[in-house]
């Protein structure tokens, strides 16, 4: 007979909650909701850009999400109000015999602005990894948003030979449709390696900024020095950058500059790095 410890009967697993609001007060952006179930936080807010930015650093303090865990995130931008929520490190999905979840619900409100700005996220051979995000845009509502995946851990050379990474991101503008994109890697799949797929590269990375930008802007962006292979691609009122890199930190240092330059000509405001990257 098992034990009521049998691990045929108990699998530990993390179930977190973090909702989030944010509201114009003035010439500031306030944080006026914050509630958080389980091992999931955010940090004191900052103001490294003047009181109309509030950023907020997301923290797991698990460090890594195995099988069974489940993460929630919400965030609500209250109109002119302008939030930038990024991460202190990766997020690691560890190797488990079951699926692992995130949902993330984002709504931006007329007049404001969302920067949703993650490190990377690294999914480890034999992890599954289910990851599921919406956006609502309402009005001109404005939105820079970013992810990168690195499989596996080719440093300690580990190849994804097992497991699957799946992603869900709808981007919705006053309820319509403005990007559907669903995403599965299986671990061992030919299209790792295929020209078709990810031609033998580890990590691939998306970054989406409403609004458009001129002929020149885009062509400064392309001729952006860097070792990742990458693209960008002007759609009506999204601009759109993809990329494969051979290590996560390439991909990131290819964001970032483009960050650098979109920022400004799409949000209005210079770029100003947060610290937490640096550290």
């Amino acid at each position: 007979m098992n034990s009521p410890l049998s691990p045929t009967l108990f699998t530990p697993s993390w179930h977190a909650e973090l909702e989030l609001g944010y509201a114009r007060s003035g010439e500031h952006t306030r944080p006026v909701l914050r509630r958080h179930q389980g091992p999931l936080r955010v940090q004191k807010h900052l103001y490294a850009e003047g009181p109309q930015v509030c950023q907020h650093i997301i923290v797991h303090p698990p460090a890594g999400i195995a099988g069974g865990d489940s993460l929630n995130i919400s965030a609500s931008v209250g109109e002119r109000a302008w939030a930038q929520l990024t991460s202190p490190g990766a997020a690691k999905w560890y190797r488990a015999a079951g699926a692992a979840h995130q949902q993330v619900e984002l709504r931006v409100a007329a007049g404001a602005t969302l920067e949703w700005l993650p490190q990377e996220t690294i999914v480890y051979c034999g992890a599954q990894a289910e990851l599921s995000t919406r956006i609502e845009l309402e009005g001109d509502a404005r939105l820079c948003y970013w992810d990168m995946v690195a499989l596996g851990r080719p440093a300690a050379g580990e190849r994804f030979d097992s497991g699957y990474f799946q992603s869900h991101l709808d981007i919705r503008r006053d309820g319509r449709l403005l990007w559907h994109e669903r995403q599965r890697v299986v671990g061992g799949d030919g299209l790792l390696d295929s020209p078709i797929g990810l031609a033998g590269q580890p990590v691939f990375a998306t970054l989406l900024v409403s609004g458009e930008i001129d002929a020149e802007l885009l062509e400064r962006c392309r001729e952006l020095p860097s070792p990742v292979c990458g693209d960008l691609s002007q759609l009506p009122r999204l601009l759109v950058a993809r990329c494969l890199a051979s290590e996560a930190l390439h991909a990131r240092a290819w964001l970032i500059e483009l960050w650098r330059l979109l920022r400004p000509a799409l949000l209005g405001r210079e770029a100003v790095p947060p610290r937490i990257w640096s550290t």
